[in-house]
């Protein structure tokens, strides 16, 4: 590594977009993960629809109980 960098020609929010989502990864316990892929695979739905469905619901219990 350098010791120092030239940022002087740097643009300052060059690559920020407003509004724009991040999707951050979501690390799961092996057994949890082996668990919803095979009910995910039997179901023949994608790993990430079935855990968004579950949460959702989940969402949906902890509104209706306030």
């Amino acid at each position: 590594m350098r010791e120092e960098y030239d940022f002087s020609k740097g643009e300052r929010g060059k690559f920020f977009k407003p509004g724009s989502k991040i999707n951050l990864p979501l690390y799961l316990e092996a057994e949890v993960l082996d668990y919803f892929e095979a009910k995910a695979k039997a179901k023949g739905i994608e790993l990430n629809v079935m855990v968004n469905d579950l949460l959702k619901k989940d969402i949906a219990l902890i509104e209706g109980i306030k």
